[in-house]
C-alpha cells in the first residue's frame, strides 16, 4: 500500500469548455454525466488534501480558435475543482500531461510512486496520460467513475467510458499497473 504522502491525484482538463457545443438530450446527458464526474472528483479532492496528498491540475492550453483557447472563459478550470494555494498546474498542448510539460519532475521532486487519475475526455487526454504514467514509472489509479467524454464516431460516451475502463485496466507492465477505483475508493 502506497501512502498519501507518495500519491498524487491528478484532475486532467475538467475545463469550462471541455464539452463541445451541442443540443438535445444526448448532449444534456454527456453534460449531466460530467457535473457528476466533477462531483466526485472535487469530493475526491477534498479527501486528498484531508490525507495530506499532492493535488496536481492540468489545465489544456488549447490555440485561438479553440474552446479551450489559453485565456477564454472556456479555458477555466471548473469552479469545483480550483486549484488551492501550492497545488500545481500543469499546462499541456497534447492528449499526454507528461509531453514537454513539467509533470514528471514535479512528480519526482514530490517522492510520488502512485498516481491516481480523474477528468476529461476520456479517449484522448486520460487514456493517453494513464498509459505514460505507466512508462514514466508510476503505479496507476484511474477512477473508474471519475472520468468522461462526449458521443464520438457512432459511441455513445457511456460506452465509450466503459471500454476505457476495461482495456486500461488490464494495462500495466511487470512492474508498474493500472488498477481501477470508485472515486468513493480511490484514497
Amino acid at each position: 500500500m502506497v501512502s498519501p504522502l507518495e500519491t498524487a491525484v491528478i484532475v486532467i482538463d475538467v475545463q469550462q469548455g471541455i464539452l463541445p457545443a451541442g443540443e438535445g438530450p444526448r448532449h444534456q446527458a454527456a453534460v449531466a454525466a460530467l457535473d457528476g464526474v466533477v462531483a466526485r472528483l472535487a469530493d475526491l479532492q477534498a479527501r486528498a488534501r484531508n490525507a495530506g496528498a499532492t493535488l496536481i491540475h492540468v489545465q489544456h492550453d488549447a490555440p485561438d480558435d479553440h474552446r479551450l483557447a489559453k485565456g477564454t472563459p472556456g479555458w477555466e478550470i471548473r469552479a469545483e475543482l480550483t486549484p488551492q494555494a501550492g497545488e500545481h498546474v500543469v499546462h499541456k498542448t497534447t492528449c499526454d500531461s507528461f509531453l514537454d510539460t513539467d509533470l514528471k519532475p514535479v512528480l519526482q521532486e514530490k517522492g510520488i510512486r502512485h498516481v491516481i487519475i480523474g477528468g476529461c475526455m476520456t479517449p484522448f487526454c486520460i487514456d493517453t496520460t494513464v498509459r505514460s504514467a505507466i512508462a514514466h514509472g508510476f503505479d496507476v489509479t484511474l477512477v473508474s467513475d471519475g472520468h468522461t467524454t462526449c458521443d464520438m464516431g457512432g459511441l455513445g460516451f457511456e460506452q465509450i467510458i466503459d471500454h476505457h475502463n476495461t482495456v486500461l485496466g488490464w494495462f500495466g507492465t511487470s512492474t508498474h499497473k493500472v488498477v481501477l477505483k470508485k472515486a468513493a475508493d480511490a484514497i
